[in-house]
């Protein structure tokens, strides 16, 4: 983009302490999201077992099964 030339910007843009510090937050971001990812993974899966205690298995229908059925919300013409 620059032709390989430095920027005239006035500062040293490649000073080592911001290096550092950047390097340093960077590791620190990574750590926190890592925690954050095991947190939510372990509040899926307490949410998933306290969903699953109040489900059933549900019932298996085979081509020939009777069934019931209610016609209450159905509309038929006259």
């Amino acid at each position: 983009m620059n032709y390989g030339r430095e920027l005239r910007i006035g500062i040293n843009i490649r000073r080592k302490e911001k290096m550092k510090k950047a390097m340093e937050f960077a590791k620190r971001m990574k750590k926190v999201q890592e925690e954050v990812k095991a947190a939510l993974k372990r509040i899926q899966e307490k949410i998933k077992r306290q969903a699953d205690k109040g489900r059933k298995k549900a019932e298996v229908w085979k081509v020939g099964n009777k069934v019931m059925l209610s016609t209450k919300d159905l509309m038929f013409k006259k």
